[in-house]
């Protein structure tokens, strides 16, 4: 691989024909020199550093034929005179940093565009008397192109493929589309389209694809799109189409993906539909569909994911769905579904998911389900099943959640569930369980999160459960258990979350529960518990409320204090002493002690009035009961450690000005906040469509109790009229992480060496398991969501914002969001629902693109980042993955074998199978042992501390 300029004696070989710098390390900018190959037919610089612009001069390559620099850094514009070469046939340049405008030469003459991943803003609009329409293939997806559809683009007729997706287009989309009468493929996503879809685009009878997903389009969808009889792909979803699916939708027999979640449509599905048998994919989520379940939906055999989710279908579940012997998932959950679960859904061989929560559903749990060995996700909560557990779940390994919540299930806990290997979460909250907890859950060493509260629960608290070594959450609450509190559960060092209130148990609080570092929420009120209250764990956990309701407990935070053998008598003594000395400096300086009282009662209230402390960012405390600064009964801003008012909030950001913006993200526009006191924080102004008042204080104060050094830490919210919602964090002074790559790609910034990177993943990874202990998922990791504060630790943002605002038609809610393009996990593309698996994938994607320096959109449809990285270990040619900040690393050292095996940790989060991926409590074990020195924190450190600012 070849590195350095480019040879500038190039242009000296003037009867050169083709040159091919492809995929080397070439950096610097394109000598302008080229331009004197007046044979040149073919010049390929793709996937190189290069920078720099353009240069104008290749317009004299006047046998051009096909140009390529995709896959670098090239700033500025394209020159028009490139544009316009007589022979240029193809034009590829996307992934780089292109702005300004489109010359309108690009759309004539050339057969293939390629401009996708830049930030162009805009096209030229004139008129172009010589276009031949020659044009094939245009690809504009992922810029800034904003304005209404280019109508300069409807004189080619000879168009097979347009993508105009991820961009700022607006207005309706043109009638004349129809001249684009060969169009294959229209992919026209997440931009601003509005109104219908016109009638003449049924003059493109070759569609094959037609994606409108994520637009403002609104009305009925039209009884003409059931003309397109060689369409395999229609995705209408996330827009404001109202009314019924058209019954000529049955003409789609080659349809293969049907996606029109996140609508407005209702009625009840038509039979049409159900005819369509080549269709695996089918999303009708998150409309108003009503009636039943057709019968008929049995006839999709080929039928692979059916997700009918947030609607309102009634009556009971078909048994013919039983026939669909292809279906790996199937979601009905949050309907007004009743009566029993067809016994039929029981002998589906590849089923893997099973959502049906939120329903009406009864009878019995299915013990049919039993054999469904390859089932890995089951959620029948809040439905009003009854009987007992089947202890043949037990023979469920590959299970990884199991969630039986909020229904009328009784007996005993079932010893069998042990055997579930693979169970990572079990939510069996507010049943009727009765009898002991099986010490046979210690055997479930993945288990992250136990949930057995209120039930009917009686005997000890099983020592056993200590061996679930991956346990993050015990919640043990309402129920009849007694005994003492194991010790041995200390040895659940990832524990974040433990709640035994409201039982009988009884003895001492174990001191060796302190070592729990990662404990955030502990709960052990309404109990029978006494002696004195662990000192360390009371001053981490000061709500007396976790405490309360336990007669025989004392020491802080309660109230009552702890006796002591002797302490009675020296306090007695000291009372006296006290009162003595009192009473003799107010016999002999009455008047002097008054003048000093008066002082400082003055002082006091100076201070109270005046005082202000340091910036929230060093601040730990865990109340959220923050103070105020609105009228008496009004709006406030509510600050969790520090007391700053709206006003000057508001001020500190200028009045929300453009100037104070550090960034647009889809939940709102991020300020920087410049205090009179010289305090710097963030302020995330929420975008329109936040909940209620009441809604979106609940949640924040539960997001603010949400605390790692490795995460950006909620300090205070605001929740008024009109509608006005804002949320408080640390400023972060030195960016995010796309941006310090992209400064060490061009080493004209930080030079990232190997112990900074391996801090900042180590950072990140942290951040992201304590997250997934919390029981919260990510759902968008990527670079940009990585802050660095002053001292350049790294903080994961974004999170958990999902529940304080809702979707907005223009705007998709978090439910339905599956991250970013290039760092989603494949399984997470396709069911469009986000786990910790895949935010895994994410990790290890956002981790190759560190060490490699590789951006994951820098590659073709053929191969990513990791089939990339898998064929230079699989030829040897370990050195072609360092990135230019690595080279240095000598061979024989030992940070060449640490580099080495965070490549290998990279490949192990983005295995193809979720299931072979580790957990990030295991990535965060593998980076640490990546490299051990002292400037590496050990993840035993306390993870409630903030994050410094």
């Amino acid at each position: 691989m070849f590195s350095g300029d480019i040879p500038r004696g190039l242009s000296d070989l003037s009867e050169l024909l083709l040159i091919n710098l492809s995929y080397n390390r070439f950096s610097g900018e394109i000598p302008a020199s080229l331009g004197r190959l007046q044979q040149l037919q073919y010049l390929w610089l793709g996937y190189n550093n290069l920078v720099g612009t353009l240069p104008s001069a290749i317009a004299n390559c006047s046998s051009l034929v096909h140009l390529s620099a995709e896959g670098n850094a090239i700033s500025g514009v394209i020159p028009a005179a490139i544009a316009a070469l007589p022979k240029l046939q193809v034009i590829s340049l996307s992934h780089n940093n292109l702005t300004g405008s489109l010359p309108a030469s690009l759309f004539c003459n050339i057969s293939i565009v390629q401009l996708g991943f830049n930030a162009f803003t805009n096209i030229v609009k004139q008129e172009w008397a010589n276009c031949f329409s020659s044009l094939q293939i245009l690809d504009l997806q992922h810029n800034e192109i904003n304005g209404e559809f280019p109508l300069i683009l409807t004189n080619n007729s000879a168009l097979t493929s347009l993508d105009l997706s991820w961009n700022l287009f607006s207005g309706k989309i043109p009638s004349v589309i129809g001249n684009l009468w060969r169009l294959e493929e229209l992919r026209m996503a997440d931009n601003l389209f509005e109104g219908g879809v016109p009638f003449e685009i049924t003059k493109c009878s070759n569609l094959k694809v037609l994606d409108l997903e994520g637009n403002r389009m609104k009305g009925e969808i039209p009884m003409f799109l059931g003309e397109f009889r060689r369409l395999k792909t229609l995705s209408l979803g996330r827009n404001q189409f109202l009314g019924t699916i058209p019954s000529s939708f049955r003409n789609l027999t080659n349809l293969e993906t049907l996606n029109l979640g996140g609508n407005g449509l209702n009625g009840s599905l038509p039979e049409e539909v159900m005819g369509l048998s080549n269709l695996s994919i089918l999303n009708l989520s998150g409309n108003k569909f009503s009636g039943s379940i057709p019968v008929d939906v049995g006839n999709l055999q080929q039928l692979s994911v059916l997700n009918l989710s947030k609607n309102g279908f009634s009556g009971t579940i078909p048994s013919s769905i039983g026939t669909l012997y292809k279906l790996t998932v199937v979601d009905l959950s949050g309907q007004n579904l009743s009566g029993e679960i067809p016994f039929d859904l029981a002998g589906l061989p590849n089923l893997q998911v099973i959502a049906l929560q939120e329903n009406d559903l009864s009878g019995n749990v299915p013990e049919g389900f039993s054999s469904l060995l390859g089932m890995q996700y089951l959620n029948l909560s809040f439905n009003s099943f009854s009987g007992h557990i089947p202890s043949t779940f037990g023979f469920l390994t590959s299970l990884v959640v199991l969630s039986l919540s909020n229904n009328h299930i009784n007996g005993s806990f079932p010893p069998d569930l042990g055997n579930c290997s693979a169970l990572e979460n079990l939510n069996l909250h507010s049943n009727s369980l009765s009898g002991q907890i099986p010490a046979d859950l210690g055997r479930l060493s993945h288990l992250s999160v136990l949930d057995l509260g209120r039930n009917n629960l009686t005997g000890e608290v099983p020592v056993d459960i200590s061996n679930c070594s991956s346990m993050t959450s015990l919640m043990l609450d309402l129920n009849h258990l007694s005994g003492n509190i194991p010790e041995s559960l200390s040895r659940l060092s990832k524990l974040t979350v433990l709640d035994l209130s409201t039982n009988n148990i009884s003895g001492e609080i174990p001191a060796n529960l302190t070592t729990l570092s990662s404990l955030v929420s502990f709960n052990v009120s309404n109990n029978n518990l006494e002696g004195q209250i662990p000192v360390m764990l009371g001053s981490r956990f000061n709500n007396s409320l976790d405490y309360a309701g336990n007669q025989g407990l004392c020491g802080e935070p309660l109230e009552r204090r702890c006796e002591t053998s002797g302490s009675g008598g020296n306090k007695l003594i000291m009372f006296i002493a006290v009162a003595a000395s009192g009473a003799l400096l107010l016999l002999s300086c009455c008047c002097f002690y008054t003048y000093n009282l008066l002082r400082w009662r003055r002082k006091l209230k100076e201070k109270a009035a005046g005082k202000k402390k340091h910036s929230p960012a060093r601040a730990s405390s865990r109340t959220s009961g923050g103070r105020g600064s609105g009228e008496n009964g009004g709006p406030k801003l509510v600050m969790f450690n520090e007391k700053i008012t709206l006003a000057e909030t508001i001020e500190a950001t200028r009045e929300f000005d453009e100037e104070h913006v550090l960034s647009r993200t889809r939940y709102g526009v991020v300020y920087k906040a410049c205090y009179n006191d010289g305090m710097v924080l963030s302020i995330r102004r929420l975008s329109d469509g936040s909940l209620n008042e009441n809604m979106f204080r609940r949640e924040a104060e539960s997001l603010g109790r949400v605390k790692h050094r490795n995460l950006t830490v909620l300090r205070g919210y605001y929740a008024g009229p009109p509608g006005l919602r804002l949320l408080v964090y640390d400023y972060m002074p030195n960016g995010n992480l796309a941006t310090l790559l992209q400064e060490a790609s061009h080493q004209d910034g930080h030079v990232l060496n190997w112990p900074m990177r391996h801090l900042i993943a180590l950072g990140i990874a942290r951040g992201l398991a304590f997250l997934h202990s919390s029981s919260m998922i990510h759902g968008d990791v990527k670079p940009q969501n990585v802050l660095f504060d002053a001292d350049f630790e790294a903080h994961l943002s974004e999170f958990g914002l999902g529940k304080l605002v809702v979707a907005t038609p223009t705007e998709p809610s978090t439910s339905t969001s599956v991250g970013t393009l290039g760092y989603i996990s494949p399984e997470a593309a396709l069911t469009g629902e986000t786990t910790r698996e895949s935010d895994a994938y994410s990790f290890g994607i956002v981790l190759l693109e560190l060490l490699t320096g590789k951006r994951p959109l820098m590659f073709t449809q053929d191969e990513d980042i990791v089939k990339w990285v898998k064929r230079q270990l699989q030829r040897g040619q370990i050195s072609e993955l360092l990135e230019p900040g690595l080279l240095e690393l000598d061979p024989e050292s030992s940070e060449w074998e640490e580099f080495l095996l965070g490549i290998k940790v990279g490949l192990l989060c983005t295995a193809p199978d979720p299931l072979d991926r580790p957990t990030m409590a295991d990535i965060v074990f593998m980076l640490e042992g990546c490299r051990v020195g002292p400037d590496i924190a050990s993840s035993a450190d306390p993870t409630c501390q903030p994050s410094p600012a």
